[in-house]
């Protein structure tokens, strides 16, 4: 991590099992339907728990993993401040809440689905995802600022998926050994 581009100052201590299930708590209740935008709003700029690069190298290595990006960083997160028992509460924080909402509204829709109000409140919030989805993107670009090698990384995979629409598995099973090679001997 270049200190340079991850100025985000950190707190004084690592927070605590309660601090962990709160903050993820929140970030499960405020972020129904992507949680993305929320997470990295409250451990980067809010708990200060994590730098801007230190955020996007730990969610770039949980992109990788399978399961929920979120899901994988809330393990991350409290698994490095507090061992498994963060890990858990982390993870419990951020799933206790949704899971219980989308059961209720799964049902709710499945009554529901064919209504045309449904359909338009379902495509709206799709719209304000992908927004959402967009401005963390960019966020997420900062600290990579300067960085031509680490650029290259991010539009080579943004064209291999998002243009040649090639299946996420092979391109990253590609670029994780050619980012490593590329960014080898850099300075972090």
């Amino acid at each position: 991590m270049t200190p340079a581009l991850d100025e985000t100052p950190k707190p004084a201590s690592a927070p605590t099992l309660t601090a962990l299930f709160m903050g993820f708590l929140s970030v499960g209740l405020m972020g129904f339907g992507g949680v993305l935008p929320l997470a990295r709003r409250m451990i980067v700029e809010e708990k200060r728990w994590l730098g801007a690069a230190e955020f996007t190298e730990r969610l770039a290595l949980c992109q990788f993993l399978p399961g929920g990006n979120v899901i994988n960083l809330s393990v991350a997160v409290g698994l490095e401040f507090r061992g498994w028992g963060g890990a858990v509460v982390a993870l419990l924080g951020l799933t206790a809440a949704p899971t219980t909402l989308a059961v209720a509204l799964g049902a709710l829709y499945a009554r529901n689905a064919h209504d045309p109000r449904v359909q338009h409140l379902v495509a709206g919030l799709a719209a304000a995802a992908a927004g959402l989805l967009v401005a963390t993107a960019l966020k997420m670009l900062i600290p990579l600022r300067g960085n031509l090698r680490a650029l290259a990384v991010v539009v080579t995979g943004f064209a291999a998926i998002a243009l040649l629409r090639l299946p996420l598995l092979p391109v990253m099973l590609t670029l994780l050994p050619a980012s490593v090679l590329l960014m080898r001997g850099k300075p972090s």
